[in-house]
């Protein structure tokens, strides 16, 4: 993804409910019972880590049973610490004392509640990072500290591929018009890192690292479900039997699922999109733009896709009187630079919301050049009544208009072909009247009907208006 290519915008719930979110996650409250459970007889070891002797307590504290009850209890207070809710009092004697960060758990705003998680969450991607570390121990010298270069582990290289992974998801996740909704396959996540674009069939080299890679994806989306980051469904257990094993059941080789599903959750949506924007990128959410000017609603919302920019849209409207509303849209819609169509085009789809005490302000604008087109269409379908005629100058111009904003919200989509189709039918002699409108992107919209048209005659008409055009504009 490039730094500079605005992503899609993301719905986001509110801060009170991602925050509650966030303190109900497993990772976290886990962490936050065990900073109120250290007292003056918890003891830690040189990193910080509880002493072995209290794991078992810390355990018990949190509930946990089985073989991995100390794991994951280590895991806790590690968070604790790594996020502030607990503090070294002295190292040398390894006491401790709750952090300034505990309080704001249950004191704090939802933004400082979440700011806590997000500390968390950096820890635990750190973590998703690093491979097993009894992988690690034969490749080191006794004594001696890791030598990166001798082990087949690139961490810089590790942590960027997470990134990427985690970056892809939440394109796929804010592209959806339900965010977040549909879980994505392992492989197709894995696929979209390491498969190049051009290439047609992967070869058996690229379909291993394939493999190799959504096994790792595996491992560290199983740490990342704690924290409240993503939904995960792990890899069936079956797929890593030996050959010469025989699977508990029958499996269904074509469920996908098998091969694992992960989706970001509302919070995961919502850390991805901070660390996102930390790196540099133009993250959108829906309702940025509420308190914004029309002009800049409009030019927002012109790449945003149809769901979303009429939920900004609703979440603009809802905070003005509609008639003051409707003319500051009007008046935002105006312009003949590049950007102008697609605004035309999202303020037509805003007036769609708005209720009949609009009607003054489209009134106000018939005999606009511009706009006179788009009021006559909005006055007409809600049965207003003594609606002047279009003139034939405003019809052409209105469709010229509204092509040139389809190209520049879609390019060269089926549902456009299907319009420049429609046009074409609907107009005898369309492209021998169509090159005179006097409208910037004339030459632009009938090269791009003539690029679209199935038939090859009405296609080769359409080059020919684009080339008178072109001549005309002076271009």
């Amino acid at each position: 993804m490039s730094d500079s290519s605005p992503l899609p915008p993301v719905r986001l719930r509110s801060e009170a409910e991602l925050a509650r979110d966030a303190l109900a996650t497993p990772l976290l409250s886990r962490a936050a019972r065990l900073a109120r459970w250290a007292g003056p007889d918890t003891r830690v070891g040189g990193g910080g880590e509880l002493i072995e002797e209290q794991l078992p307590a810390a355990a018990e504290v949190l509930g946990l049973t089985g073989d991995d009850a100390a794991a994951y209890a280590g895991e806790a207070w590690r968070t604790a610490v790594d996020t502030g809710l607990v503090e070294i009092v002295d190292e040398e004697e390894g006491t401790v004392t709750a952090g300034a960060e505990l309080a704001l758990l249950t004191s704090g705003s939802p933004n400082d509640v979440l700011g806590v998680w997000l500390t968390a969450l950096e820890t635990v991607l750190a973590d998703a990072s690093v491979p097993d570390l009894d992988g690690l121990v034969d490749a080191l010298d006794e004594g001696s500290e890791i030598d990166f270069s001798s082990l087949d582990w690139d961490p810089e290289a590790e942590a960027e591929f997470l990134d990427g992974v985690l970056g892809n998801l939440y394109l796929l996740s804010v592209s959806a018009e339900r965010p977040g909704d549909a879980p994505v396959p392992l492989p197709a996540l894995a696929a979209s890192m390491i498969v190049p674009e051009d290439m047609g069939e992967p070869t058996n080299d690229v379909l291993e690292q394939v493999s190799d890679a959504m096994m790792r994806l595996d491992d560290q989306f199983r740490m990342l479900e704690p924290i409240g980051l993503v939904d995960f469904q792990p890899v069936d257990e079956a797929l890593m039997a030996g050959a010469e094993e025989e699977p508990a059941a029958p499996v269904d080789e074509t469920d996908v699922s098998r091969y694992g599903m992960v989706r970001l959750t509302p919070l995961g949506l919502f850390g991805m999109r901070e660390r996102l924007r930390e790196a540099g990128m133009t993250a959108p959410a829906v309702g940025e733009l509420a308190d914004k000017g029309a002009d800049a609603m409009l030019d927002g919302t012109s790449a945003f896709p149809p769901a979303a920019a009429q939920a900004e849209t609703e979440q603009w409207l809802v905070r003005r009187e509609p008639l003051e509303a409707v003319r500051e849209l009007l008046a935002a819609a105006r312009g003949s630079d590049a950007g102008a169509p697609l605004r035309r085009l999202r303020c037509q789809q805003a007036l769609s919301l708005v209720g009949p005490e609009a009607e003054p302000a489209l009134r106000e604008v018939l005999d606009d050049a511009e706009l006179g087109g788009l009021a006559r269409v909005w006055l007409t379908e809600r049965g207003a009544a003594d609606v002047p005629a279009p003139t034939e100058a405003m019809v052409f111009w209105l469709t010229i208009d509204t092509v040139a904003a389809q190209l520049a919200a879609e390019g060269n989509s089926t549902e456009l072909q299907g319009l420049v189709e429609g046009l074409a039918a609907q107009h005898s002699g369309f492209f021998a009247t169509a090159w005179r409108v006097d409208h910037p992107a004339t030459p632009e919209v009938l090269e791009a009907m003539g690029r679209l048209h199935p038939d090859k005659k009405l296609a080769k008409e359409a080059r020919k208006a684009a080339f008178k055009a072109r001549s005309q504009h002076g271009g």
